[in-house]
């Protein structure tokens, strides 16, 4: 069964990326033509959608806004702003969003408050705990990932976030 028919109609943007939580990977597609697939961190405290909490809501999603474009792989962000930091992969006890922001917002019931909690899809510096749950409700990717993706994906493009396996 084609992707497309699986997640429902395409946004403005063709691009559609499918997180599933179980296997903690993203599948990214262009229509129905698979272009990757990557290890990922979603919420260590499960998922959800209700304000005050750290977990990663599921269902359909969209990029809503992009940060970070022209800045180095490891710029750290504070209040999505570039700080002039640039933190080492791996580095011990740092835990920042770092490289790229993919801002979500909600396009279903599961998830009206993504955009209002500040959910993203973004770099992280703890690359050795991709593959596990491991954040505080975004999800995170390995700089090189995310600024492959970043340069990918616009605005509009549909985010689908799963509790089976990808498709």
């Amino acid at each position: 069964m084609a992707v497309m028919a699986l997640f429902g109609a395409s946004c403005a943007d063709p691009h559609r990326l499918v997180v599933s939580v179980p296997e903690q990977r993203m599948a990214v597609y262009r229509k129905d033509a698979l272009l990757g697939s990557f290890p990922v961190s979603t919420s260590k405290f499960g998922y959800g959608d209700a304000p005050g909490t750290n977990h990663t809501p599921l269902g359909k999603l969209k990029v809503a806004r992009k940060i970070g474009g022209g800045q180095p792989s490891g710029m750290r962000f504070k209040s999505r702003r570039p700080t002039g930091e640039i933190v080492a992969v791996n580095a011990p006890g740092r835990d920042p969003i770092v490289t790229r922001i993919l801002w979500l917002k909600g396009r279903d019931g599961q998830n009206p408050n993504a955009y209002g909690r500040y959910i993203y899809i973004h770099g992280t510096p703890e690359e050795a705990k991709l593959g596990t749950p491991a954040s505080y409700g975004c999800i995170r990717m390995a700089s090189r990932d995310i600024l492959w993706l970043y340069d990918l994906v616009g605005t509009g493009a549909a985010v689908d976030v799963l509790t089976t396996p990808l498709p």
